[in-house]
């Protein structure tokens, strides 16, 4: 596993940062305008996407989850794509055709997902299986949540990336809830990494508001994936913060639940360590803050005055052009 020097340490708060304030900038939109994409917040899961993605090689593919939305970031997609994404205008990765959390781009390595909870792991086995194919060792990463572990998809896609011993890394963002419904309801064994021993593969479970912690589970199933070991299985335990989606006015979450998640932070956990361990300066991390802000602002900037797709757009880059 690759070392983390300071820089790394200071990237990865970046990311969190970035994420953070993203989702923060577009619930806030939401809420005093028509923003076309309706945000299904993944705030207080941040440590998953980036302690996840950093180190990736640009050839790896990732798909991502409703709320990994640092994995965009963190992959290569700028603000101002993602930013222009959620206003569904031209300049978005989809051009219009759907908002962020569902888009993709393929120069750098993030698939285009559906709305369908959980559909993508057996595109992650697709790619997988295209890699061992072609004798090559880049791997697919995909995210899903703890209600979508119960798909047929993940099961399937588990059962077959083991058997063939594909590059696949399965990463659980287990919040708690299924929309409303926790864990202990849906789940009657709330470990979601134990499954991993049924279909022959190492399950891990980390504490997902640790972007050390998931950072290390990653790397060490990155090299089994690139040394032809099979899949893995990792399951960060973490809590989103607030309700399934920016529509639901009433969240029947326990508010003392909530708080006590709020308390348990990654990112002000990843400050106090950066800061304890000598990493970083409180000036430092100021610095990378306003230039987040400026970042974020700039992007908002960008996806307000951007066009709307022209009616013609309907019918561009819906089949692939050429012999596949």
């Amino acid at each position: 596993m690759t070392k983390l020097n300071k820089q790394d340490l200071l990237n990865l708060y970046r990311w969190m940062l970035l994420t953070r304030m993203t989702e923060e900038r577009m619930v806030e939109y939401h809420k005093h305008s028509p923003l076309p994409e309706l945000p299904h917040s993944g705030i207080g899961q941040e440590a998953i996407a980036a302690g996840a993605v950093y180190g990736l090689r640009k050839e790896d593919q990732v798909l991502p989850s409703l709320r990994t939305r640092g994995a965009f970031l963190a992959k290569g997609i700028s603000s101002r794509t993602m930013m222009s994404g959620a206003f569904a205008k031209v300049t978005g990765a989809a051009r219009g055709k759907t908002t962020s959390h569902h888009m993709g781009d393929p120069d750098v390595g993030v698939i285009a997902c559906s709305a369908i909870v959980a559909n993508h792991p057996p595109i992650a086995v697709g790619i997988a299986m295209a890699s061992k194919l072609q004798k090559k060792d880049y791997i697919a990463v995909t995210f899903f949540g703890d209600g979508g572990s119960n798909r047929g998809d993940v099961h399937e896609s588990m059962n077959m990336a083991a058997a063939m011993k594909l590059g696949v890394v399965f990463i659980c963002e287990n919040n708690q809830y299924a929309l409303s419904t926790p864990v202990a309801v849906h789940t009657a064994q709330p470990d979601i990494g134990l499954r991993a021993s049924g279909y022959g593969m190492p399950g891990v479970i980390v504490d997902g508001n640790d972007v050390l912690a998931v950072y290390e589970a990653a790397q060490t199933a990155y090299a089994r994936a690139r040394k032809g070991e099979g899949p893995t299985l990792i399951e960060c335990k973490t809590y989103r913060w607030r309700a399934h989606s920016e529509r639901d006015f009433r969240d029947l979450r326990p508010a003392e639940e909530v708080e006590a998640w709020k308390a348990k932070c990654p990112i002000r956990r990843f400050t106090d360590y950066l800061l304890k361990t000598g990493n970083a300066s409180r000036k430092t991390l100021d610095k990378i803050r306003d230039s987040v802000i400026d970042e974020i602002n700039d992007a908002v900037e960008f996806a307000e005055n951007s066009p709307m797709p022209p009616g013609e757009e309907a019918v561009l880059h819906v089949y692939a052009e050429g012999r596949v």
